[in-house]
């Protein structure tokens, strides 16, 4: 779409406006760019790469900043990564020690913001959903029912069932089996999918009996909510873009605490592969269209169970953070894969 002249005029102006916050003008791109240029020419390109949206130009200056076009086509075709130095990699391995499991999530999101000096967080490894291993009704009065649910790893779960009518010992006796018989071995998310069909086939007086253990079930084993970590969102203030907009950055704090929105944007890297980039608009949530995302999923022996990644302005030096972000993700699944396996 962009020739190589506007393709280095762009990538220019992205640069030194991420390096010093101000418009950059006709003047500062010939000199930085490299290219032997007259002011006229550079001022057509701009007006070209304007037209295209890519860049724009605030009232108060004759200088443009980037769009968050242009920072989409500067991050996909012409950033320029920098590796990490051997030294930070090391210091984050010594950080990421496998032999403090419980301070594995919260020292990468630490990490994280300590690197980069924006937010750091780190969506907490899924629970894996336990598998049944058994299932008994235990009546207590007429109408309530105490489910025991037994996990293949010896957890034990108990809930209280309130039912429309008295169920006798044999009926009790003849759900648990057949749940036993269909169901065991299996996690919740399993038996959803076939409990509809196995509804259908109970004898109809025990169908709401059945119904009620699977929804209780559902609850006690599958507790709500992966968690997530974050850290450094004070630093957040420091930043010009913010700092000068406090309704904005009242917006973005209610989002860090409001934690649901977050966590399903972070869902999205868990289903990606490697380093996943939002800029402005695209994370789809308003409080944050004006940041960019830049985030990567870590594993545990191959599996995704989770992500990290950092939140700040759409200013901000990509070939910098995004390896920072990618390098903390392979090293966090290092340590947990290690720490599983241990």
């Amino acid at each position: 779409m962009l020739d190589e002249r506007s393709r280095t005029l762009l990538k220019t102006l992205i640069e030194r406006y991420i390096a010093e916050g101000q418009p950059v003008g006709s003047r500062a791109l010939s000199k930085y760019s490299g290219l032997d240029l007259s002011a006229a020419t550079v001022r057509n390109v701009m007006a070209d790469l304007e037209d295209l949206g890519f860049i724009a130009s605030p009232h108060t200056s004759a200088g443009r900043v980037p769009t968050p076009r242009g920072y989409r086509f500067f991050v996909d075709s012409l950033l320029t990564m920098q590796p990490l130095e051997k030294e930070k990699i090391h210091a984050i391995e010594d950080q990421l020690h496998p032999a403090q499991p419980q301070h594995l999530i919260s020292s990468a999101s630490h990490l994280l913001s300590g690197l980069t000096h924006f937010a750091g967080i780190v969506l907490a490894p899924r629970r894996v959903a336990p598998k049944i291993r058994q299932m008994e009704f235990v009546s207590l009065s007429e109408k309530r029912i105490l489910l025991i649910l037994v996990t293949a790893d010896g957890d034990v779960q108990n809930r209280m069932l309130f039912t429309e009518r008295a169920y006798s010992p044999a009926e009790l006796t003849a759900t648990a089996n057949y749940l036993n018989q269909y169901f065991a071995g299996q996690d919740f998310e399993q038996i959803r999918a076939r409990v509809q069909e196995e509804l259908l086939k109970l004898r109809g007086d025990l169908q709401g009996l059945m119904a009620a253990a699977l929804a209780a079930g559902d609850d006690a084993l599958n507790k709500p909510g992966d968690q997530y970590v974050i850290s450094g969102e004070r630093n957040l203030l420091e930043v010009e873009e913010f700092s000068s907009n406090m309704k904005r950055l009242r917006e973005l704090f209610d989002l860090f605490e409001q934690r649901t929105a977050l966590m399903q944007l972070l869902d999205v890297s868990n289903r990606a592969d490697g380093v996943q980039i939002f800029i402005g608009g695209e994370s789809g949530l308003a409080p944050l269209d004006e940041c960019s995302v830049v985030t990567a999923p870590y594993e545990v022996n191959g599996r995704i169970v989770g992500s990290v990644g950092v939140i700040g302005p759409t200013r901000m030096a990509y070939e910098r953070v995004i390896p920072i972000v990618d390098i903390t993700a392979k090293l966090l699944s290092s340590a947990l894969t290690y720490q599983a396996n241990s």
